[in-house]
C-alpha cells in the first residue's frame, strides 16, 4: 500500500494535470465557436452554388468538360484532411482509418495522397503510399485562395490523366460530440441534382453549358473549402470533449486518492498510537 506522502505526491500531479486539461478545453472551446461559426456561415453558399449548379447542368444536359470525363479507374488521388494537433480524442484515428478503409485493397502504385493537417502526414509518411502533396495549417483562419492552389493541383493531375478519380476524406462536424467520417468524390464531377424544380423558363448569356463548365472548377473549390471548415470544426468539437472528459476523470481521480489518502493518514496515526501505548503499558 502507497504512503501518505506517496498519495499526496499523486494529488498534486494530477491536479496540475487537470488544470492543464481544463485550460485546454477552454481554450478548444473557444477556437471551437468560432470554427462552428465558420463552417455554419459557408453552408448557404455551398447549398446556393449546389442549387445553381443543378439548375445549369438541366439546362445544359450534354455539356463536355475535362472535370466531368469518366474512364477507368486505374490510379486513385486520395484528398485527406486530418488533425493539426494531437489530445483530440479518437478523432484523427477515425479519419485515417476511415481512409485506409477507402483505398482498401487497391495496389499501392495506383494510390496517390494529398494530406492535410499534421497528424495526418506523419501518419500516412509511415505507410508505402505515394504522397504528392501536403499542407500544414498554421492557423485555423484558413483562406479560400489556399483552398484553390491546392485544387489546382488536383486538377491538373486529373486533366493530365495522373490520376482517373480522386476521392475527398474528411470528418463531417455534426455536434461537439459527433463527428462523422465522410468521402466524397471529387473528380469526375457529378453534375449536381436541384431538389427544387424551376418554374418557368430561363434564359443564360453566356450559354448554360458554357457558364457550367466555368463554374465548375469554382464548384470544387466550394467543395474542398467545406470540407476543410468542417474538418476544423470537427478537430475543435473533439478537443473540448476529450479533454473535458480528462478533466473530470482527473477530479475523479483526486478524490479517490484522496480519501485513500485520508485512510493511509488515519492507519498511520493509529499505528502510531498503538506503539505508544505498547511503550508505555511495557514501562508500567
Amino acid at each position: 500500500m502507497a504512503t501518505a506522502k506517496e498519495i499526496r505526491r499523486r494529488i498534486r500531479t494530477v491536479k496540475n494535470i487537470q488544470k492543464i486539461t481544463n485550460a485546454m478545453k477552454m481554450v478548444a472551446a473557444a477556437r471551437l465557436k468560432k470554427a462552428q461559426a465558420r463552417a455554419e456561415a459557408a453552408r448557404p453558399y455551398a447549398q446556393k452554388m449546389k442549387e445553381l449548379m443543378g439548375r445549369l447542368s438541366s439546362s445544359a444536359a450534354c455539356i463536355s468538360h475535362p472535370l466531368l470525363e469518366r474512364r477507368e479507374e486505374t490510379n486513385t488521388l486520395f484528398v485527406i484532411i486530418g488533425a493539426e494537433r494531437g489530445l483530440a480524442g479518437s478523432y484523427n484515428v477515425n479519419v485515417v482509418h476511415h481512409a485506409l478503409s477507402e483505398i482498401g485493397g487497391r495496389p499501392v502504385e495506383s494510390v496517390k495522397l494529398v494530406l492535410l493537417g499534421r497528424k495526418a502526414i506523419s501518419f500516412f509518411r509511415r505507410r508505402p503510399y505515394q504522397i504528392v502533396a501536403t499542407f500544414e495549417s498554421r492557423s485555423s483562419d484558413v483562406a479560400f485562395s489556399d483552398v484553390q492552389r491546392l485544387t489546382a493541383r488536383v486538377r491538373s493531375m486529373f486533366e493530365e490523366r495522373e490520376v482517373d478519380a480522386v476521392y475527398l476524406v474528411y470528418s463531417r462536424f455534426v455536434t461537439p460530440m459527433k463527428q462523422v467520417p465522410t468521402t466524397v468524390q471529387l473528380l469526375p464531377m457529378e453534375q449536381p441534382a436541384t431538389e427544387q424544380k424551376a418554374e418557368g423558363d430561363f434564359e443564360f448569356e453566356p450559354e448554360a453549358s458554357e457558364l457550367l463548365g466555368a463554374l465548375l472548377p469554382r464548384y470544387l473549390d466550394t467543395l474542398v473549402y467545406q470540407a476543410l471548415i468542417e474538418a476544423q470544426a470537427s478537430e475543435q468539437g473533439a478537443r473540448m470533449t476529450a479533454m473535458s472528459t480528462a478533466t473530470n476523470n482527473a477530479a475523479e481521480m483526486i478524490e479517490t486518492l484522496t480519501l485513500a489518502y485520508n485512510k493511509a493518514r488515519q492507519a498511520a496515526i493509529t499505528k502510531e498510537l498503538t506503539e505508544i501505548v505498547t511503550s508505555a503499558e511495557a514501562l508500567t
